[in-house]
Protein backbone atom coordinates (compact mmCIF):
# COMPACT_ATOMS: atom_id res chain seq x y z
CA UNK A 1 0.00 0.00 0.00
CA UNK A 2 1.16 3.82 -0.80
CA UNK A 3 2.10 5.84 2.30
CA UNK A 4 3.34 9.41 3.02
CA UNK A 5 6.99 9.61 4.12
CA UNK A 6 7.90 13.01 4.21
CA UNK A 7 6.94 16.43 3.72
CA UNK A 8 8.35 19.12 2.38
CA UNK A 9 8.04 22.93 2.47
CA UNK A 10 10.14 25.03 0.16
CA UNK A 11 10.03 28.68 -1.56
CA UNK A 12 10.85 28.80 -5.69
CA UNK A 13 12.48 31.52 -7.17
CA UNK A 14 13.66 31.66 -10.54
CA UNK A 15 16.61 33.42 -9.34
CA UNK A 16 17.65 29.67 -7.86
CA UNK A 17 17.49 27.91 -10.63
CA UNK A 18 19.87 30.48 -12.24
CA UNK A 19 22.27 30.69 -9.33
CA UNK A 20 22.58 26.53 -9.20
CA UNK A 21 22.92 26.37 -13.21
CA UNK A 22 26.01 28.88 -13.16
CA UNK A 23 27.32 26.93 -10.21
CA UNK A 24 27.24 29.59 -7.54
CA UNK A 25 26.47 26.83 -4.31
CA UNK A 26 29.67 28.58 -3.14
CA UNK A 27 29.61 32.35 -3.69
CA UNK A 28 29.09 34.12 -0.60
CA UNK A 29 25.53 35.47 -1.04
CA UNK A 30 23.84 31.88 -2.30
CA UNK A 31 26.06 29.41 -0.21
CA UNK A 32 23.46 29.73 2.39
CA UNK A 33 20.80 28.41 0.57
CA UNK A 34 22.46 26.01 -1.64
CA UNK A 35 24.22 24.54 2.00
CA UNK A 36 20.58 24.34 3.58
CA UNK A 37 19.47 21.69 1.18
CA UNK A 38 22.16 19.33 1.85
CA UNK A 39 20.74 18.47 4.52
CA UNK A 40 17.43 17.60 3.17
CA UNK A 41 18.83 15.39 0.41
CA UNK A 42 20.70 13.68 2.20
CA UNK A 43 17.33 12.81 4.29
CA UNK A 44 15.25 12.20 1.87
CA UNK A 45 17.88 9.64 0.07
CA UNK A 46 17.91 7.86 2.82
CA UNK A 47 13.88 7.77 2.61
CA UNK A 48 14.19 6.61 -0.91
CA UNK A 49 10.78 7.77 -2.04
CA UNK A 50 9.06 6.43 -5.18
CA UNK A 51 6.88 9.14 -6.10
CA UNK A 52 7.06 12.90 -5.46
CA UNK A 53 3.58 14.90 -4.95
CA UNK A 54 4.40 18.80 -5.80
CA UNK A 55 2.04 21.28 -4.82
CA UNK A 56 3.20 24.52 -6.86
CA UNK A 57 2.08 26.98 -9.11
CA UNK A 58 2.49 28.38 -12.76
CA UNK A 59 3.62 31.38 -13.30
CA UNK A 60 1.92 31.92 -16.73
CA UNK A 61 4.11 29.31 -18.25
CA UNK A 62 1.71 26.70 -19.29
CA UNK A 63 -1.68 28.29 -18.18
CA UNK A 64 -2.83 32.09 -19.31
CA UNK A 65 -4.90 34.88 -17.86
CA UNK A 66 -7.71 33.84 -20.18
CA UNK A 67 -8.36 30.28 -19.11
CA UNK A 68 -6.37 29.69 -15.58
CA UNK A 69 -8.02 26.58 -13.96
CA UNK A 70 -8.04 27.24 -10.02
CA UNK A 71 -6.54 23.51 -9.35
CA UNK A 72 -4.70 21.77 -11.93
CA UNK A 73 -3.23 18.26 -11.72
CA UNK A 74 -0.56 16.39 -14.12
CA UNK A 75 -1.31 12.94 -15.31
CA UNK A 76 1.27 12.50 -18.33
CA UNK A 77 4.16 10.47 -18.24
CA UNK A 78 6.32 13.16 -18.30
CA UNK A 79 6.53 16.62 -17.58
CA UNK A 80 8.13 18.76 -20.31
CA UNK A 81 10.68 21.49 -18.83
CA UNK A 82 8.47 24.92 -19.81
CA UNK A 83 10.37 27.79 -21.41
CA UNK A 84 10.52 30.56 -19.54
CA UNK A 85 11.97 33.05 -21.74
CA UNK A 86 15.50 32.57 -22.18
CA UNK A 87 15.75 28.76 -23.27
CA UNK A 88 15.78 25.75 -21.26
CA UNK A 89 17.49 24.61 -18.37
CA UNK A 90 19.95 22.11 -18.83
CA UNK A 91 17.57 19.63 -16.88
CA UNK A 92 15.97 16.39 -18.32
CA UNK A 93 11.80 16.74 -18.48
CA UNK A 94 10.22 15.29 -15.15
CA UNK A 95 9.20 11.15 -14.98
CA UNK A 96 5.58 11.79 -14.05
CA UNK A 97 3.26 8.39 -12.61
CA UNK A 98 -0.11 8.09 -14.64
CA UNK A 99 -1.49 5.50 -12.64
CA UNK A 100 -0.66 6.92 -9.30
CA UNK A 101 -1.98 10.44 -11.32
CA UNK A 102 -5.55 8.85 -12.27
CA UNK A 103 -6.14 7.66 -9.04
CA UNK A 104 -5.67 10.70 -7.50
CA UNK A 105 -7.97 12.55 -10.25
CA UNK A 106 -10.44 10.37 -8.95
CA UNK A 107 -10.13 10.97 -5.76
CA UNK A 108 -9.88 14.49 -5.55
CA UNK A 109 -13.24 14.44 -8.20
CA UNK A 110 -14.82 12.05 -5.18
CA UNK A 111 -13.53 14.38 -2.47
CA UNK A 112 -15.41 17.30 -4.29
CA UNK A 113 -12.58 19.38 -6.14
CA UNK A 114 -12.54 19.87 -9.85
CA UNK A 115 -9.20 19.55 -10.74
CA UNK A 116 -8.77 20.52 -14.35
CA UNK A 117 -7.04 17.20 -15.75
CA UNK A 118 -4.14 17.82 -17.99
CA UNK A 119 -2.44 14.92 -19.94
CA UNK A 120 0.16 17.30 -21.06
CA UNK A 121 1.77 19.30 -18.06
CA UNK A 122 4.71 21.86 -18.52
CA UNK A 123 6.06 22.90 -15.61
CA UNK A 124 8.48 26.18 -14.45
CA UNK A 125 10.48 27.44 -11.51
CA UNK A 126 8.01 26.37 -9.34
CA UNK A 127 8.92 23.12 -9.48
CA UNK A 128 12.36 23.16 -11.07
CA UNK A 129 13.76 25.89 -9.19
CA UNK A 130 14.29 23.54 -5.95
CA UNK A 131 14.29 20.04 -7.15
CA UNK A 132 17.66 19.41 -8.28
CA UNK A 133 18.95 21.08 -5.02
CA UNK A 134 16.73 17.88 -3.55
CA UNK A 135 16.99 14.99 -6.00
CA UNK A 136 19.75 15.77 -7.70
CA UNK A 137 20.28 16.75 -11.76
CA UNK A 138 19.16 13.61 -13.01
CA UNK A 139 15.50 14.12 -11.59
CA UNK A 140 14.86 10.66 -11.38
CA UNK A 141 12.08 10.68 -9.11
CA UNK A 142 8.68 10.18 -10.92
CA UNK A 143 6.47 13.67 -10.26
CA UNK A 144 2.98 14.11 -10.07
CA UNK A 145 2.15 18.06 -10.04
CA UNK A 146 -0.74 19.55 -8.86
CA UNK A 147 -0.83 23.57 -9.66
CA UNK A 148 -3.02 26.03 -7.67
CA UNK A 149 -4.12 29.26 -8.81
CA UNK A 150 -2.54 32.15 -6.48
CA UNK A 151 -2.22 34.32 -9.70
CA UNK A 152 -5.29 35.78 -10.88
CA UNK A 153 -8.78 36.46 -8.09
CA UNK A 154 -10.01 34.54 -7.22
CA UNK A 155 -8.07 32.57 -5.52
CA UNK A 156 -8.60 29.57 -3.08
CA UNK A 157 -8.60 29.83 0.52
CA UNK A 158 -6.24 28.59 3.14
CA UNK A 159 -8.90 26.66 4.34
CA UNK A 160 -9.19 25.10 0.85
CA UNK A 161 -5.39 24.61 0.68
CA UNK A 162 -5.68 22.50 4.01
CA UNK A 163 -8.36 20.51 2.60
CA UNK A 164 -6.73 19.82 -0.36
CA UNK A 165 -3.71 17.88 1.50
CA UNK A 166 -6.26 16.18 3.63
CA UNK A 167 -7.89 14.97 0.21
CA UNK A 168 -4.01 14.41 -1.38
CA UNK A 169 -3.48 12.00 1.85
CA UNK A 170 -6.82 9.92 1.17
CA UNK A 171 -5.59 9.48 -2.27
CA UNK A 172 -2.54 8.19 -0.70
CA UNK A 173 -4.15 5.83 1.71
CA UNK A 174 -6.38 4.17 -1.04
CA UNK A 175 -3.45 3.63 -3.38
CA UNK A 176 -3.52 -0.22 -3.69
CA UNK A 177 0.34 -0.24 -5.05
CA UNK A 178 3.04 0.04 -2.67
CA UNK A 179 4.68 3.77 -3.25
CA UNK A 180 6.21 6.16 -0.87
CA UNK A 181 5.14 9.08 -1.10
CA UNK A 182 6.86 13.02 -0.50
CA UNK A 183 4.50 15.45 -0.65
CA UNK A 184 5.85 19.16 -1.31
CA UNK A 185 3.94 22.34 -0.63
CA UNK A 186 5.70 25.21 -2.39
CA UNK A 187 6.06 29.40 -2.85
CA UNK A 188 7.12 32.33 -1.12
CA UNK A 189 8.23 33.37 1.18
CA UNK A 190 7.16 36.71 1.37
CA UNK A 191 7.27 38.73 -1.74
CA UNK A 192 6.08 41.79 -3.80
CA UNK A 193 6.82 41.79 -6.52
CA UNK A 194 4.80 45.36 -8.19
CA UNK A 195 3.64 48.47 -7.07
CA UNK A 196 4.17 50.90 -4.10
CA UNK A 197 5.20 47.58 -1.44
CA UNK A 198 7.34 46.18 -3.95
CA UNK A 199 9.80 44.31 -2.47
CA UNK A 200 8.13 43.69 0.82
CA UNK A 201 9.76 40.93 2.73
CA UNK A 202 8.67 39.88 6.61
CA UNK A 203 11.56 37.77 7.93
CA UNK A 204 9.50 37.79 11.15
CA UNK A 205 6.39 36.36 9.58
CA UNK A 206 8.35 33.88 7.70
CA UNK A 207 9.50 32.59 10.60
CA UNK A 208 6.57 32.60 12.66
CA UNK A 209 4.36 30.95 9.66
CA UNK A 210 6.92 28.02 10.18
CA UNK A 211 6.68 27.77 13.15
CA UNK A 212 2.83 27.69 13.25
CA UNK A 213 3.35 25.63 10.15
CA UNK A 214 4.58 22.86 12.86
CA UNK A 215 2.41 23.30 15.79
CA UNK A 216 -0.84 25.32 15.08
CA UNK A 217 -1.58 24.77 11.41
CA UNK A 218 -4.97 24.84 11.61
CA UNK A 219 -4.67 29.15 12.84
CA UNK A 220 -2.95 29.08 9.78
CA UNK A 221 -5.63 27.53 8.24
CA UNK A 222 -8.31 30.11 9.13
CA UNK A 223 -6.27 33.11 8.20
CA UNK A 224 -8.19 34.97 5.28
CA UNK A 225 -6.20 36.19 2.28
CA UNK A 226 -5.74 39.31 3.25
CA UNK A 227 -3.84 38.76 5.75
CA UNK A 228 -1.13 36.60 3.85
CA UNK A 229 -0.90 39.97 1.55
CA UNK A 230 -0.64 42.31 4.15
CA UNK A 231 2.14 40.22 6.30
CA UNK A 232 4.01 39.10 3.32
CA UNK A 233 3.28 41.02 0.19
CA UNK A 234 0.60 40.34 -2.95
CA UNK A 235 3.09 37.32 -4.05
CA UNK A 236 3.34 35.91 -0.40
CA UNK A 237 -0.23 34.40 -0.38
CA UNK A 238 1.62 31.77 -2.40
CA UNK A 239 2.30 30.33 1.12
CA UNK A 240 -0.93 28.88 1.30
CA UNK A 241 0.61 26.06 -0.87
CA UNK A 242 2.13 25.09 1.79
CA UNK A 243 -0.78 23.56 3.97
CA UNK A 244 -1.17 21.20 1.72
CA UNK A 245 1.50 19.64 2.48
CA UNK A 246 1.06 19.66 6.08
CA UNK A 247 -2.17 18.95 5.99
CA UNK A 248 -1.08 15.84 3.98
CA UNK A 249 1.28 14.47 7.10
CA UNK A 250 -1.43 14.34 9.48
CA UNK A 251 -1.89 15.59 13.14
CA UNK A 252 1.46 15.08 14.71
CA UNK A 253 5.08 15.52 12.85
CA UNK A 254 8.45 15.86 13.16
CA UNK A 255 10.90 18.58 12.28
CA UNK A 256 14.20 16.99 10.31
CA UNK A 257 15.43 20.29 9.00
CA UNK A 258 14.74 23.72 9.04
CA UNK A 259 16.79 26.56 7.04
CA UNK A 260 15.96 29.93 6.32
CA UNK A 261 17.49 32.99 4.25
CA UNK A 262 17.09 36.38 2.53
CA UNK A 263 19.83 37.92 0.53
CA UNK A 264 17.09 39.38 -1.39
CA UNK A 265 13.74 40.75 -2.06
CA UNK A 266 12.41 37.08 -1.06
CA UNK A 267 12.32 35.32 2.16
CA UNK A 268 13.69 31.63 0.90
CA UNK A 269 12.29 28.97 3.07
CA UNK A 270 12.91 25.30 3.63
CA UNK A 271 11.39 22.97 6.01
CA UNK A 272 11.15 19.26 6.01
CA UNK A 273 9.08 17.00 8.27
CA UNK A 274 8.28 13.81 9.36
CA UNK A 275 5.07 11.69 10.37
Amino acid sequence: MAQIVGGIGSSHAPTIGSAYDKGLQQDPVWAPLFSGYESARAWLDALRPDLFLIVYNDHANRFFFDAWPTLALGVGAAHTQADEGWGKRPLPDLKGDQAFGWHLARSLVDDEFDPTICQEMAVDHGVLSFLPMLAGPELAIPVVPIAVNVIQHPIPSARRLFKLGQGLRRAVETFPDDRRVVVFGTGGLTHQLHGTQFGTRNQAWDNEFMDLLESDPEQLANLPLRDYMERGGTEGVEMIMWLAMRAAMGTTVRRVHRTYTAPFTTGYGLLALAS
